[in-house]
């Protein structure tokens, strides 16, 4: 016997942290299954490219932490790329050396939230978040060893970095590459076989290769659905073309492949960081640059593998000392779009799962 029912709307969110900060999820239901699904932001109001268009190109660096808040280093990239662009600025090797240190510190310590948040979600409560979080805390405290900030870094310049790395952060480094691996092991040993993570991720939200293609999805998001697409790896920028690491892909590009993918791209940063440290070049760790500077007429866009996948900056310059036009491809807008499609037949209940594995930052979003 078949019950009659009648389609309801339910909204979800703005709230945090079963949508991640300030979004919210216009669902409508059908009993428990969703049949449509209406995304809603714009709650952040933040107008940051425009922003960029009022304050002078170096004013700007500390715009760009903010776009995605829990990666600020690689956010500081794109745009500092882009600026050395336009006004042809050589970046001593050493001061790319410590670029991608420091990005594969801040990549790790990103997954490591995405990835616990996910199992807070899920009803793993807070053993792998609080473990995860604890080796978190570790990266956070070797970044604040070099840039004096816990959060919001300002690091990047244009022609280098901030500053040179103290005398203490190599060996605080190396003690840390040495332990995080056993606690990567120590991750897959609670929830590789874990009952709750597979029951909530094996084959819920999957999103074919084709689709995530046709959605200019990037990052894990892309490569869960199997898609071997990293730019550090086909367009290698920096001094990525010096290291070897493999990319990590998902078969089926459900939650569980996405969740896999963040998980041994934490292994292969580590392997990125040793190699760096081993190669890390003496020299001066940047460039001088005027203070007030005026790149030539011209436009010009830099793009990187950040840890939500590739983040770009579109620059156009008039000669004066502000960003004629500044933009952002912010790979978590773009990772968003395929929201709909992956939650529509799904249960309520798989939808926070869903939204939480494609591990967005509101920030980068509603920018």
């Amino acid at each position: 016997m078949t019950l009659p029912t009648e389609q309801f709307i339910l909204n979800i969110g703005p709230l945090h942290p079963s949508t991640h900060g300030v979004f919210r999820m216009r669902v409508t239901l059908d009993g428990e299954i969703i049949q449509d699904v209406e995304p809603v932001f714009g709650y952040l109001h933040r107008g940051l490219e425009k922003l960029c268009e009022k304050h002078t190109y170096k004013q700007n660096i500390p715009l760009t932490d903010r776009l995605d808040y829990v990666s600020a280093i690689n956010n500081n990239w794109p745009y500092v790329m882009a600026v050395e662009q336009l006004a042809g600025i050589q970046v001593p090797q050493r001061a790319e050396y410590l670029r991608v240190i420091m990005g594969e510190l801040q990549r790790i310590a990103s997954h490591l939230l995405a990835v616990g948040s996910l199992m807070n979600d899920m009803g793993i409560f807070y053993t792998a978040f609080m473990y995860m979080f604890r080796e978190r805390e570790k990266i956070i405290d070797l970044l604040e060893m070099v840039t004096g900030q816990r959060l919001l870094y300002n690091y990047m310049r244009f022609g280098g970095v901030s500053m040179d790395i103290p005398t203490e952060f190599l060996p605080a480094l190396a003690s840390f590459l040495k332990v995080m691996p056993g606690f990567l092991d120590e991750y897959d040993s609670m929830l590789a076989d874990n009952e709750i993570l597979l029951s909530r991720t094996k084959g819920i939200g999957v999103l074919s290769a084709e689709a995530a293609i046709n959605a200019s999805t990037s990052g894990p998001m892309l490569r869960g659905s199997g898609v071997k697409w990293d730019i550090r790896k086909t367009a290698p920028y920096s001094v990525y073309d010096k290291f070897e690491f493999e990319v990590p892909i998902g078969s089926s590009g459900d939650c569980y492949d996405r969740y896999r993918v963040r998980m041994e791209e934490m292994r292969q940063s580590l392997r990125i960081i040793q190699q760096a440290v081993v190669l890390l070049p003496a020299g001066n760790e940047k460039q001088p640059v005027p203070l007030r500077l005026r790149p030539a007429k011209g436009e010009t866009y830099a793009q990187i593998e950040a840890p939500r996948g590739i983040l770009g900056c579109y620059l156009v310059s008039d000669g004066t000392e502000k960003p004629y036009r500044c933009h952002f491809r912010a790979p978590a807008f773009i990772n968003l779009t395929v929201l709909r499609n992956l939650l529509i037949g799904q249960k309520l209940a798989d939808a926070i799962i869903i939204f939480g594995s494609i591990d967005l930052s509101m920030g980068e979003v509603d920018r």
